[in-house]
């Protein structure tokens, strides 16, 4: 189970580390594109803002978003203004995720988040971390997923990685860490009894990524190409979308 407590530290701590690195900029560089297709960095600051503020629906009960088209209106709306709009909206929505977090609660429960995906409380926080460190990179402005703590990459690693078991149209796939840790995803594959009686050597367990941690979670997170892997046993598969 997640430490919610941690983890809501660290998210603050992201959220400073992200609001000082922005606070950097000038309108016009807000303007500019991010790494996202077809979005502006401020595109990504307001859907950071609306996060946060979908998140604490979550956690007291409410639907995360009223409806997906609602979704990107808002992030089109909010995303032209300056730079002291955009900063303000994405520290005051930080705090209120905070005091919420800080609030006594039912932690275990389970709640919904969008598409009918259910979560127990305890691991929101964590969900909003993702959001803050990945959109940070995503910005283009110095902050890279080699700037990522260690406990980040392999938790969010792990996460993708649990996220992508059984996926429809994705192959068994055995990813082996730099530090020789080995997490299983796509199809599970089943052995019969012939397979694995009497000795009998085991057939391939799927196709193998190897590579860099930051590598690997830029590959999950759609954030790289997985051209830095290496790959035993057949072709490196597209992913779904997030």
């Amino acid at each position: 189970m997640s430490d919610h407590v941690r983890d809501l530290a660290s998210v603050r701590e992201a959220t400073d580390r992200l609001l000082a690195a922005v606070g950097t900029l000038d309108n016009a560089a807000v303007a500019g594109p991010s790494r996202l297709p077809g979005w502006s960095r401020g595109h990504v600051l307001a859907h950071l803002a609306r996060n946060a503020d979908a998140l604490v629906n979550v956690l007291e009960g409410r639907p995360m978003y009223a409806s997906a088209q609602v979704r990107d209106a808002d992030i089109d709306r909010d995303a032209p203004r300056g730079l002291r709009e955009q900063l303000g909206d994405v520290q005051e929505s930080a705090e209120r995720f905070q005091r919420l977090g800080a609030e006594d609660a039912d932690w275990a429960r389970t709640v919904e988040l969008r598409n009918g995906v259910k979560d127990l409380a305890s691991n929101v926080p964590f969900r909003r971390w993702i959001e803050i460190e990945l959109h940070h990179v995503d910005l283009g402005i110095g902050y890279e997923l080699e700037d990522l703590s260690a406990e980040f990459t392999q938790r969010e690693i792990n996460f993708l990685a649990k996220r992508f078991r059984d996926h429809p149209g994705l192959p068994p796939l055995l990813i082996k860490q730099d530090d020789g840790r080995m997490i299983s995803t796509g199809a599970v594959q089943t052995l019969t009894m012939d397979e694995i009686k009497d000795g009998a050597p085991l057939p391939p367990l799927g196709i193998v990524v190897k590579g860099r941690q930051a590598d690997l979670l830029g590959w999950l997170a759609g954030r790289r190409d997985g051209g830095a892997l290496t790959v035993d046993r057949g072709s490196l598969p597209d992913l779904p979308p997030l």
